[in-house]
């Protein structure tokens, strides 16, 4: 059976602008934001890629069609030999009145009711009805599509389905929080012998939404919400935890049922006076370091007592050991490493997908059929496009007035001269195989330096990425290494540095590139099996150097998505202060001026 999954509205961006006046990023950010495609195939995720890393447009929205037809393409499908199309939001008729229901019953005038139903109803019609869904697939693709291979997933169903594939299925309790799905913002239950029970007690509906909260506090200190949250709570390191929250105390209730209630006002200039009021604030305040940090402290905090309240109705209400946890909310590696270690779960996996790129892959595998990933299907977040070496090299002819190459024998040659430029304090871009899928770059498109010096961290923010010097980076270890330099608690790997870690005194000093300003770092393990190419880079590099791990980046520059193809890597190599570029087998270097004849 062959599924493609996919998530995208063509109109969305500009019908959030032109409804509700969103700009620039905040277009692509309410609805269908990480457009992605992923194919399955006989129950294996064949391919997956995120549109913007083709259309080079970051956190799109549109309508994924070149990741569509990478997808197919990379597999040799056409389009009619598809069994099914699964499509991760279902806004049902059901849904439909329920919205229409959620906004008649608000404390809005008369006249501002109406207007909102004006708005979600043209939004409803031309974008989010399964008739606009259909329409916007068969006008994108000029497929003439049967509309029963068209299969409409709910969201966080969607998550949850990619979470609990590429975890190897089995019995697991599941907590899928985010900023929003049809209706709701967060649920929970668990998936047992392949069948799922939400507790509906303890959904929350999406006017609490806690990542909306924490995106209007992302708003409030200068940042973009629905993608900026991770300076907020690299942000909050920086300070003491609160004593007290008032947040905590005038903005949120926790209820028994393990749900939540949240009031904030939907109007940014109401909710920056309530923002004011409560952390003692006005705009000045807001650019001070000091005063962000506080309020970033504050809205961490608001994040680990809520999740915690979740997950202690989880637990009590499932009795499963092991702990799903999906959405959004996921990203938040930070109250991910509490809430497991503060738990009686044993175990807890946050996926690769966890955000809205893995909807897509959801929806494929649920309309697959698929509750457990087959035993037999690997599990990969190495989906994306690869280019062979006649790419690589018509890419760096194109650029050869710019740029000299020298080319190694082998795969054991580039880990050689790769850990031989890192032992020094070089930054390196790294172009390897696949690209990974997902919000973090895993070491196919990544930019690389040692941890050993003490101001790396500011000359890869400062000279390279052209982003805030409190930003942290994360390490890359050897899975075999890394409960040696981590304090790893209950996990014995994290892949996808989605769990943050205390480093071990006696690796403080050694590698303080690696560690934030808490001591702690959000840890990528490796092993041979997941990435032979950098788990070889690894191996050579502690060798040389005696060094445990390599500092871990995105290959973009702010504001870009990761770099996709040769062509990409070099114009952000060219364009930032990157010292070399490992692609394929070349290392690349940059031509001085007077090299120019």
């Amino acid at each position: 059976m062959i599924v493609l999954g996919y998530n995208g509205f063509t109109k969305g961006a500009e019908l959030f602008g032109r409804l509700y006046g969103a700009t620039g990023i905040d277009r692509n950010l309410l609805v269908g934001h990480d457009a992605a495609a992923a194919l399955v195939i006989d129950g294996e995720v064949v391919a997956a890629v995120e549109e913007e890393r083709l259309s080079r447009v970051k956190k799109t929205s549109d309508f994924p069609e070149q990741a569509i037809r990478w997808c197919l393409d990379s597999a040799g499908v056409e389009l009619g030999e598809v069994d099914m199309f699964a499509f991760p939001w279902r806004f049902s008729e059901t849904v439909g009145e329920q919205m229409i229901a959620q906004i008649c019953g608000t404390d809005l005038s008369v006249p501002a009711k109406f207007d909102s139903l004006r708005r979600t109803g043209e939004l409803y019609t031309d974008m989010l009805s399964r008739e606009a869904v259909y329409g916007d697939f068969v006008r994108r693709t000029g497929h003439d599509l049967d509309p029963n291979k068209l299969a409409l997933v709910p969201h966080h169903l969607a998550h949850l389905m990619c979470g609990a594939y590429l975890a190897g299925g089995g019995d697991a309790a599941f907590l899928v929080s985010d900023g929003r799905a049809e209706i709701l913002s967060a649920v929970m239950g668990e998936l047992r012998n392949g069948v799922v029970r939400v507790f509906d007690e303890s959904s929350v509906e999406m006017t609490s939404s806690l990542g909306v909260a924490y995106g209007r506090i992302t708003r409030y200190l200068g940042f973009v919400p629905n993608n900026d949250e991770y300076k907020v709570m690299g942000l909050a390191a920086y300070g003491a935890p609160p004593r007290h929250n008032p947040l905590l105390e005038r903005v949120v209730r926790l209820h028994e049922n393990g749900s939540y209630t949240i009031s904030i006002p939907r109007d940014q200039q109401a909710y920056y006076a309530l923002f004011d009021d409560l952390f003692d604030g006005d705009s000045v305040k807001r650019e001070e370091f000091d005063f962000r940090v506080k309020v970033a402290g504050l809205a961490q905090h608001m994040v680990e007592a809520i999740t915690a309240h979740q997950v202690r109705t989880l637990t009590a209400a499932s009795g499963l050991d092991n702990l799903l946890f999906e959405g959004g909310l996921a990203l938040n590696c930070v109250a991910n490493s509490k809430m497991l270690e503060r738990s009686s779960f044993t175990g807890m996996e946050v996926s690769f997908g966890a955000s809205d790129p893995g909807v897509a892959i959801g929806a494929a595998v649920y309309t697959a059929g698929l509750r457990n990933r087959p035993a037999e299907a690997v599990t990969t977040p190495y989906l994306g496009p690869s280019f062979d070496e006649r790419h690589v090299l018509d890419a760096l002819a194109a650029y050869a007035d710019r740029v000299d190459w020298q080319e190694e024998a082998d795969v054991a040659a580039v880990s050689d001269r790769t850990a031989e430029l890192l032992a020094e304090k070089n930054v390196v871009g790294w172009f390897q195989g696949r690209t990974e899928f997902g919000p973090r770059a895993l070491g196919s498109r990544s930019i690389l330096a040692n941890p050993a010096f003490p101001d790396i961290k500011d000359i890869i923010n400062v000279r390279v990425k052209h982003r805030e010097p409190f930003r942290p980076f994360a390490p890359v270890v050897l899975e075999s290494e890394a409960p040696r330099v981590f304090a790893m608690g209950k996990k014995t790997a994290s892949p996808y540095m989605t769990f943050v870690f205390p480093v071990r005194e006696e690796y403080q000093e050694r590698i303080p590139g690696a560690c934030h300003v808490d001591g702690t770092a959000r840890v990528q393990t490796v092993n041979e099996r997941q990435n032979p190419a950098l788990a070889g880079l690894l191996r050579a590099f502690t060798e040389r150097t005696e060094v445990p791990c390599l500092l871990n980046t995105s290959f973009n520059v702010a504001g870009e998505p990761i770099v996709c193809s040769p062509r990409d890597a070099l114009e952000c190599f060219l364009a930032t202060e990157i010292d070399y570029l490992v692609i394929d087998r070349f290392v690349v270097t940059k031509k001085h001026p007077s090299d120019t004849p």
